[in-house]
């Protein structure tokens, strides 16, 4: 039970930290301190170095070479494309936007659930899945922006691009949890995914101005790299020893109302009626996808009497 509620506060944490991270992004990539690409490849080095010199306080563990095939496919949807698309897509919508989007996870787990796991989807989940949906075509058409050179509709497509991806790694790592330490096939996941972006970042990298650079924008590189890589990256697994990949999804809810608040707080973004009826009709489908079927309740009852 202890351990339960530990994988729950780990959880929770990560979507804390990341609703801090949609203003900290948007504030490093909307300053011209650094090209996305480029902040990806400082962001994905450095946890990288992390991850492997405190692996070394992990247990030893020796990889099953048939599973580094694993951990590539993991690199590519849980870093790579994962992280290319939500950075990019900072350059054209704001951290609301962006976190709404984020919310429909758990509606794509679901249907990658049914696809690849074959469970059943229900009528009134097919129902939460186009309620959710129509949010988010509200706020990708229908959203305005206070900044200039923004594209919400195309920011919010890499974004959500982003979500389908991170969505992919979850069930991705969910069997790799069960079989190695998570430093084991993190430091892995992180050493792929650094050659994977290599490629995009290297020259973005080598043309920053770090004279830009104040103390603010040090702090929110430096947040992104150790809390939303590093601890983040760390907790998810650990949270997934123990609750299933639908239940650590659902707490994706968390991000858009610690996004807003600290978004608004900051100035980076604010809210508006189109963005509140969109969230609205996310939460509300997202609400309805992870509903328990009426049936299986039934059945629990007729097997608990």
């Amino acid at each position: 039970m202890k351990s339960r509620i530990w994988a729950l506060v780990a959880v929770f944490l990560v979507q804390v930290i990341y609703g801090f991270t949609f203003t900290f992004a948007n504030d490093v990539i909307d300053g011209g301190h650094i090209k996305p690409f480029g902040f990806i490849l400082i962001r994905i080095f450095f946890a990288t170095l992390l991850f492997w010199a405190f692996s070394v306080f992990a247990p030893k563990e020796k990889v099953d070479p048939k599973d580094y095939k694993t951990f590539f496919l993991a690199a590519i949807f849980g870093i790579a494309l994962n992280m290319l698309t939500f950075f990019k897509g900072f350059e054209y919508t704001t951290p609301i936007h962006a976190s709404v989007i984020m919310t429909v996870v758990p509606i794509v787990v679901l249907i990658l659930s049914s696809i690849m796991l074959n469970e059943r989807i229900t009528k009134l989940k097919i129902l939460g899945i186009l309620i959710g949906f129509s949010g988010a075509l509200i706020l990708s058409l229908y959203g305005k922006s206070t900044q200039a050179g923004d594209n919400i509709p195309l920011g919010n497509l890499l974004v959500f691009i982003n979500a389908v991806s991170y969505s992919i790694y979850l069930i991705i790592i969910k069997k790799l949890t069960f079989k190695y330490h998570p430093f084991t096939f993190i430091k892995w996941l992180f050493l792929f995914g650094l050659i994977l972006v290599a490629p995009f970042g290297l020259n973005e990298v080598l043309y920053i101005d770090f004279s830009t650079f104040d103390t603010y924008i040090y702090f929110a590189v430096g947040f992104i790299i150790v809390g939303a890589t590093f601890t983040t990256y760390l907790l998810n697994p650990l949270a997934l020893t123990r609750l299933r990949a639908s239940t650590v999804s659902a707490f994706l809810y968390l991000q858009p109302v610690v996004a807003g608040i600290f978004a608004v707080t900051m100035g980076s973004d604010t809210i508006n009626p189109v963005k509140l009826i969109a969230a609205a009709c996310i939460f509300c489908g997202v609400y309805l996808v992870t509903k328990p079927p009426r049936a299986r309740i039934t059945d629990l009852k007729q097997i608990n009497s």
